[in-house]
């Protein structure tokens, strides 16, 4: 069973949280350049819409990460509790500030106003930091000090 959810735990990491960090880097970018040519907003509410619905299959990753830590015995081990504060942090990162502000950016689009590159560029930040705790998370479940595997 650990086994199984493990494997499930793995792959719902690569899939739902995977797209989140690609289109939420892809943002900015694409905000900047739709605002500056004129061009429609699909690039930019497609971006948006995968990061929403990534983001609520993603609620799968620290379910089954969590199932899979009490199938191993090991949810009172440091890496772990860690990996699950900073998996707090991202979804906090993500639901308060990357998604509010990509809400705001697609907006302004569709209502025909320039896009403010400030805006964009601290939509990037909050990205960047989204990413880094993901990956943060990533090498942490690797690496898993003090792990018994001796990786």
């Amino acid at each position: 069973m650990t086994k199984l959810l493990l494997s499930l735990h793995v792959l719902a990491a690569i899939v739902a949280v995977g797209p989140v960090t690609v289109a939420a880097s892809m943002f900015p970018p694409a905000a900047r350049r739709s605002g500056d040519d004129g061009a429609g907003t699909g690039t930019v509410a497609l971006l948006h819409r995968i990061c929403r619905v990534y983001a609520g299959l993603g609620l799968a990753v620290p379910l089954l990460g969590f199932a899979t830590a009490a199938a191993m015995g090991v949810l009172g081990s440091g890496w772990l509790i860690t990996s699950m504060a900073l998996t707090a942090a991202a979804a906090g990162v993500l639901v308060a500030f990357v998604l509010p502000r990509q809400s705001e950016l697609l907006e302004q689009l569709d209502a025909g106003q320039p896009v403010d590159r400030s805006g964009t560029a601290q939509l990037a930040m909050f990205t960047g930091v989204f990413n880094l705790l993901w990956a943060t998370v990533t090498v942490l479940m690797i690496v898993r000090p003090g792990s018994t595997t001796g990786a």
